[in-house]
């Protein structure tokens, strides 16, 4: 079976914050500035980052307490929104490049230094998703994470 890996166009800084706000809205949910505030923070992570890690980013930038379980909640939109991706493995987020394409999430995570690289690649979700079903169990959205060394840390 051939890979049907997808390359997009992958939009960064104020792009990816209006892909973002594009496809909550189209979700039916308003952005509002402390979602706002949530994704930008989360965008500037370079490695997937724990709702303390962003309550505590956002709330240096704007000089006020913002709680953590505010911030669990946004995420948890924004994961059902595809906004973000969770890495399951280590109960963080990271931003979704492309929000308006919805894939299975596959993880690629690194030991040593934390990095983790989401790819798509249909024909390994389809081919999950496929076992589960033959096994009588039904897929909703699954997350296949691969645990390693990096490139650079190799």
């Amino acid at each position: 079976m051939a890979a049907h890996a997808h390359h997009h166009h992958e939009p960064a800084g104020a792009d990816l914050a209006t892909a973002a706000q594009a496809t909550l809205e189209k979700s039916g949910e308003q952005w509002t500035a402390m979602r706002a505030s949530i994704f930008d923070a989360l965008a500037k992570f370079d490695k997937p980052a724990s709702a303390y890690d962003i309550a505590d980013a956002v709330s240096k930038r704007e000089g006020r307490r913002v709680a953590a379980n505010s911030v669990y909640r946004i995420l948890d939109l924004f994961v059902g929104a595809n906004l973000a991706r969770r890495v399951e493995s280590s109960n963080a987020y990271i931003a979704n490049a492309h929000p308006d394409c919805l894939h299975d999430c596959i993880f690629l995570v690194c030991d040593s230094c934390g990095q983790t690289v989401h790819i798509d690649d249909d024909s390994i979700a389809d081919n999950v998703r496929h076992a589960a079903e033959a096994a009588g169990f039904s897929p909703v959205r699954p997350v296949i994470e691969v645990r390693g060394k990096c490139a650079d840390c190799d």
